[in-house]
């Protein structure tokens, strides 16, 4: 999107050290990063052209924000932007465990086919407002010894 109009963008595999970061950063306009990346006072001494900082993680903290306010660069950042994703890896996880996965999973390995399913799942999920509860209700049919 950004690059069909002009705009020069990368992604880099890794955070970028302070001395890598001042040797690009003369002429960046927008600097995006995550946690591991800190915009010292040097960077935006040495950044002619920023004009804004989007920090993609938790916090500001690792942004020089005096610095980057006496220089009228906006920072800004994302603190909920994972979870969503959080919340859908914690009900999946919910499930898989409920299902016994990793059980089937060491079983199938080990050349056992079980297709027998001594314990029944019930799951309720319900909305509640912005948040999703996961209610679980594990119920025995028959009486068997609690599983590994």
């Amino acid at each position: 999107m950004f690059q069909k109009d002009g705009f020069n963008v990368r992604l880099l595999p890794a955070a970028f050290s302070e001395k890598e970061l001042l040797d690009e950063i003369e002429n960046i306009h927008v600097l995006g990063i995550r946690s591991k990346t800190n915009v010292t006072s040097a960077v935006l001494e040495k950044a002619k052209r920023l004009l804004t900082i989007g920090c993609f993680c938790i916090g500001t903290n690792q942004v020089d924000l005096v610095g980057a306010e006496k220089k009228g660069i906006p920072v800004f950042n994302a603190p909920y932007s994972n979870t969503r994703s959080v919340a859908e890896l914690v009900i999946s996880e919910i499930i898989m465990l409920a299902r016994r996965v990793p059980d089937h999973i060491r079983n199938t390995h080990s050349g056992i086919w079980n297709k027998i399913s001594k314990i029944v799942l019930r799951f309720e999920v319900k909305r509640l407002e912005s948040w999703v509860m996961v209610i679980l209700e594990v119920r025995f049919q028959y009486l068997q010894k609690r599983w590994e």
